[in-house]
């Protein structure tokens, strides 16, 4: 059974930092791309960064310069690292293992529950 699970969230003031971490068990992340996604109340969810097996790394253009993504295949983990959050980063975040194709982004049916980030004063 593929279990994702997101943990590190919380409350954060403007300007402050987080570390999520997504742990996978149940298969292996070496050789797929992963992903992290946020979705907030009434919005879709939307794609935020992805870290390819070799390590190359997109962002969502508003989170460019602020977060990284990383991982540790012999943790079977995905990092987010969150530096000067934003309110308008205030989102439930959720990690995905997928695939590259034609250099876009296809996510996998497996999700976790997400953890919740808050930036609020």
């Amino acid at each position: 059974q593929v279990q994702l699970v997101e943990s590190g969230g919380g409350l954060v003031q403007p300007g402050g930092s987080l570390r999520l971490t997504c742990t996978v068990s149940g298969t292996f992340i070496k050789g797929y791309t992963m992903a992290w996604y946020r979705q907030d109340p009434g919005n879709q969810r939307e794609l935020v960064a992805t870290i390819t097996s070799g390590g190359m790394t997109t962002y969502e253009d508003s989170v460019k310069g602020r977060f990284t993504i990383s991982r540790d295949n012999d943790k079977n983990t995905v990092y987010l690292r969150m530096n000067s959050l934003k309110p308008e980063d205030t989102a439930v975040y959720l990690c995905n293992k997928g695939f590259t194709s034609s250099g876009r982004y296809v996510s996998g049916i497996d999700w976790g529950r997400g953890t919740q980030v808050t930036v609020s004063s």
